[in-house]
């Protein structure tokens, strides 16, 4: 059995698990995660500069978003690690499903029609060359 207090155990794990590499989280953004996950598959691998211009000129709204997230982990990385923006590549890249919003439309006869506005937690990790 574990010695400590419950809380005691738990900070420790969670230190120990903790993502050492720069990194941006955004949670709850309101798009789905299948449409944030195209333009994350576009960039997944590429260095940053790259990553960037793709983000730049994707017509897709998701890309909009998520090349403030890419600039939040690059300022990161640049501030908080030392770390030089032209080494720098997109190491990890994924969208999770968050709360999903329902919302009623309503229709013929009486009858009411749910609306689901779904929400995703998106995360860019960042690693030197």
């Amino acid at each position: 059995m574990a010695k400590g207090h419950r809380s005691q155990i738990k900070r420790e794990r969670n230190e120990t698990k903790r993502e050492i590499r720069p990194h941006a989280r955004l949670s709850n953004a309101r798009i789905s995660v299948q449409k944030a996950c195209f333009v994350l598959d576009a960039i997944r691998g590429k260095d940053v500069e790259t990553a960037i211009g793709i983000l730049e000129y994707s017509p897709r709204y998701a890309s909009a978003v998520i090349k403030k997230l890419l600039e939040s982990a690059i300022a990161n990385a640049e501030n908080n690690d030392g770390m030089n923006r032209s080494n720098l590549y997109v190491a990890e890249c994924y969208a999770g499903r968050a709360t999903t919003m329902k919302r009623i439309q309503p229709r013929a006869q009486g009858r009411a029609y749910r609306i689901l506005k779904r929400t995703s937690h998106i995360t860019i990790v960042l690693d030197e060359k």
